[in-house]
């Protein structure tokens, strides 16, 4: 993907890093024969320590895969200018899955059989994430999620080798709707995209209201990539519902905002998204997402109080002109920074010791303190309540959202280990 190349949003996808390896037999050979030096050389190029990063970087989630991409380079790049595992670089291998699990699973066995991989991390779609995770953890390779998901932590799909650094709908979903319930009324609607990601998050709403007495006056689903919603956004203005809960991603997200603020529904309810995106509200503009209420894992004014928000801030607006970075590019940097923290913790690449390492770590990349909890893997960290600011208020292109709350990092927001199935 070429520097100047542009995603469907319009936003400049700007190119990340890779160095080629020397690798396999015959460059080994060559390498003996010209001289020892030439021999190291190729020794240390073998023992690159290689991760695999599928993600959608083309197809509705684009604009938010092209950005983990870079901004996992940057941890990649901070391993390496720290000197690395002993002087053993860290290398980023970035594959297309297409936004399909079929193709995410080749893309992740080519990475595994062919480029050698050591680790994966990466994934933007609930369904997408399993099957990645289904190839890692038959061939015992660790595998850290970077897209929402309850699926993968429960027994069935959960392996020692999985770990999940997004948050989950589960919390997401728990924390708005614990936020705004209480607050804008019990009569709720869903629209829903009707694959994984979409009913989990639904879930997570209705748990959360449940304590408040929500009645549920309306479930909408539409085919994940639509866009029209003309005959969805009708059914559930005919419900009259006080809250609306949108359970889409990406364009989804970002088209039926569009429809449903030109059928004027925000006069008539508040309007709630889940995982309020950064790239889709500035891709949709601010009369569009004006008041929406949702839950994000980051947004850049954290730099405001948090010093490792500020410290990330400043080396992504090195590398991108200015900009701040996202907040799904800041799973993408987390994902492979805490990954990374764990071998040098471990001091080996060995798996075995690395999930020892991970599973003790305390990181904090961009956000505060964050932990795997050690029954499942998921990263216990704060979710974020922001609401969408109207064009006056915004005090550049970049300031969109307000943070209006925070549920503090703790367990008591997770579903338990027992019933995630684990012992």
């Amino acid at each position: 993907m070429g520097d100047h190349e542009k995603s469907k949003t319009g936003m400049v996808a700007r190119g990340f890093s890779r160095r080629s390896i020397l690798k396999g037999t015959a460059a080994g050979a060559a390498a003996v024969a010209a001289g020892p030096a030439l021999f190291n050389i190729a020794r240390a190029a073998e023992e690159t320590i290689r991760i695999g990063f599928p993600v959608p970087l083309t197809g509705p989630y684009g604009s938010e895969a092209q950005e983990q991409a870079r901004c996992a380079q940057i941890a990649v790049d901070q391993f390496n200018a720290a000197g690395g595992l002993n002087g053993r670089m860290a290398e980023l291998l970035v594959r297309d899955d297409k936004l399909k699990p079929g193709e995410a699973a080749t893309r992740t066995l080519e990475l595994i059989e062919k480029d050698k991989v050591h680790y994966v991390c990466g994934s933007l779609s609930a369904s997408v994430q399993l099957s990645v995770n289904a190839v890692t953890k038959a061939r015992g390779i660790i595998y850290v999620s970077i897209s929402q998901s309850d699926a993968i932590n429960e027994a069935q799909d959960f392996s020692k080798y999985t770990f999940h650094e997004a948050m989950n709908p589960h919390m997401t979903a728990g924390a708005v709707g614990r936020y705004a319930f209480p607050k804008l009324g019990k009569r709720v609607a869903f629209l829903i995209a009707d694959y994984a990601y979409g009913h989990e998050m639904v879930r997570g709403f209705k748990r959360a209201g449940e304590p408040h007495g929500i009645e549920v006056v309306a479930e909408v689903t539409h085919p994940l990539a639509s866009k029209d919603f003309s005959t969805f956004l009708p059914q559930i203005m005919a419900a009259k519902p006080d809250v609306l809960c949108l359970c889409n991603f990406g364009y989804d997200q970002m088209n039926s905002l569009k429809q449903a603020t030109g059928f004027g529904m925000k006069q008539q309810m508040q309007v709630l998204a889940p995982a309020l995106l950064y790239n889709q509200r500035r891709a949709g503009g601010a009369a569009a997402y004006e008041g929406v209420i949702g839950g994000a894992n980051y947004h850049w004014t954290l730099e405001e109080s948090v010093p490792s928000a500020k410290a990330f801030n400043d080396v992504y607006r090195k590398k991108n002109d200015g900009a701040p970075p996202s907040d799904y590019g800041a799973y993408g940097y987390a994902g492979v920074g805490a990954l990374l923290d764990g071998v040098k913790q471990a001091g080996t690449t060995d798996t075995d010791a690395v999930i020892a390492a991970l599973e003790e770590l305390k990181y904090d990349k961009y956000k505060g303190t964050q932990y795997y909890r050690k029954c499942d893997h998921q990263s216990v960290q704060s979710v974020f309540i922001v609401k969408s600011k109207s064009e006056a208020e915004m005090a550049n292109e970049y300031d969109v959202f307000e943070i209006v709350d925070t549920d503090p990092a703790s367990e008591d927001m997770l579903r338990s280990c027992a019933e995630l199935g684990h012992a």
